[in-house]
């Protein structure tokens, strides 16, 4: 009975907590308030022409500090994981690659880095960044895997790149912090000249930084994760 009662009072609670929030937002009032503030703000306090990058890099920055925290800790993860279940061996392939996939892999891999550089370095202008671009490099690191299966990254190259684009993105995070703003990646280079490649002050040094992390982070788990397969998935 005394349980009954508890349970009646907490969804008595629950239902009139649902309709005050409800009651306060009038059906068909406009509520996007701090999304119109971006887009009335955004290009003048930034001087990014794509307002995704102004509310990623600027507005929130400390939640994409977050996101790209998450993604060091799943590329550490994958990679500790891996490594317990037993030491590299070369990799075992049952059917080679054709001709074809050796022959166009050399052709496309180079369009594939210049595309996600193009990616991410236009990421203030247009639809992209660094999350983006690093994802396709290391597709392209992918492609090279696919073509030639004993492929083995330089793992020491990769962890000097990952680890210098994060001392980037946070050593200019920290920087903010220490002008009269007080602000967490606050934007203290000049602006340059709208809807050009050389504005959006610090901007565009960011989306290079989180580029060459992502593409660094995501050619690891590549790496780790085809050698698991090839290595260690014919002895299972």
């Amino acid at each position: 009975m005394i349980r009954k009662v508890v349970y009646s009072i907490f969804l008595a609670i629950i239902v009139l907590s649902l309709v005050l929030f409800f009651a306060a937002f009038p059906f068909g009032k406009n509520k996007m308030t701090v999304g119109k503030y971006y887009i009335d703000h955004g290009v003048q306090q930034t001087g990014a022409a794509n307002i995704v990058t102004s509310v990623v890099l600027d507005y929130r920055g400390f939640d994409t500090l977050g996101e790209v925290s998450v993604l060091f800790a799943a590329a550490a993860g994958v990679g500790v994981l891996l490594h317990m279940i037993g030491e590299r061996r070369e990799r075992k392939v049952k059917v080679p690659p054709n001709f074809v996939v050796r022959v166009g892999s050399r052709i496309v891999f180079p369009f594939i880095l210049l595309f996600g550089v193009y990616i991410f370095v236009h990421g203030h202008l247009t639809p992209g960044g660094g999350f983006q671009g690093g994802s396709i490099i290391a597709s392209g690191f992918l492609l090279l895997y696919l073509a030639y299966p004993n492929y083995k990254l330089k793992r020491g190259g990769l962890a000097a790149i990952e680890g210098l684009a994060g001392l980037t993105f946070v050593t200019l995070g920290l920087y903010g912090l220490l002008t009269p703003k007080v602000s967490f990646l606050y934007n203290f280079l000049p602006m340059g000249v709208f809807n050009t490649l050389v504005s959006a002050g610090i901007l565009p040094i960011i989306y290079v930084a989180i580029g060459f992390k992502v593409a660094s982070e995501f050619a690891g788990i590549i790496d780790d994760m085809i050698c698991d397969v090839m290595c260690r998935g014919g002895e299972k």
